[in-house]
């Protein structure tokens, strides 16, 4: 039996949804339970794979094993013309078998991304992961107003997830507001996997 974690799963090409997912996981871990950064391999474009196994750097790759063992998921990936990344797709449309077994009904999930514009489809990204995590059975945890960020960021940050502007090169790093709505998301999926752990 493993010891109960988070599973922060994400896609990263230029780091900055990797800062949101280091900073979800800090904010699970406040709330007492641990987090399981890991990632997804990219989508190559040649027939034969050419990536590494193992990442050179950054979270390992996910295992279906980190899936199925997790109390609770915060997915997350860059925008890519208001949708989530290929290589996060892809790995989803591979997860039948978890589906086929339910191993994630009523495990609590949430959801985040980043975008190089403010208007760069951060929220139907957003939406775009919530679809497979229903389709799981996960219970799908936003960010609440009670959040006083929402009322006064002016880049990233939505009540349907944590968000982050780049800019078109990269050059905004995340702010303190998206910061501590990292957080929050992240103390608020801890502290639901842990009551809903309790509950079962």
């Amino acid at each position: 039996m493993t010891d109960p974690f988070v599973l922060v799963l994400y896609y990263s090409r230029h780091g900055a949804t990797r800062t949101l997912a280091r900073h979800i996981a800090r904010g699970v871990e406040e709330a007492g339970i641990a987090a399981r950064l890991r990632t997804v391999p990219p989508v190559s474009t040649t027939c034969e794979a050419i990536d590494p196994a193992v990442p050179d750097d950054g979270a390992p790759y996910v295992s279906e094993a980190d899936l199925s063992q997790c109390c609770g998921l915060a997915l997350g990936s860059p925008t890519r013309f208001g949708n989530m990344a290929a290589p996060m797709k892809y790995f989803i449309d591979g997860t039948s078998s978890l589906w086929v077994s339910g191993a994630l009904i009523d495990k609590p999930a949430c959801v985040f991304s980043s975008s190089a514009s403010l208007h760069g489809g951060q929220e139907t990204t957003l939406l775009s992961m919530m679809l497979p995590l229903l389709h799981h059975g996960c219970v799908i945890a936003g960010l609440p107003y009670s959040e006083q960020g929402l009322h006064t960021t002016s880049k990233g940050g939505t009540p349907y997830g944590a968000t982050h502007v780049s800019g078109r090169d990269g050059e905004h790093p995340v702010d303190k507001i998206e910061l501590e709505l990292c957080h929050a998301q992240g103390r608020r999926l801890g502290e639901l996997a842990l009551r809903l752990r309790r509950e079962r």
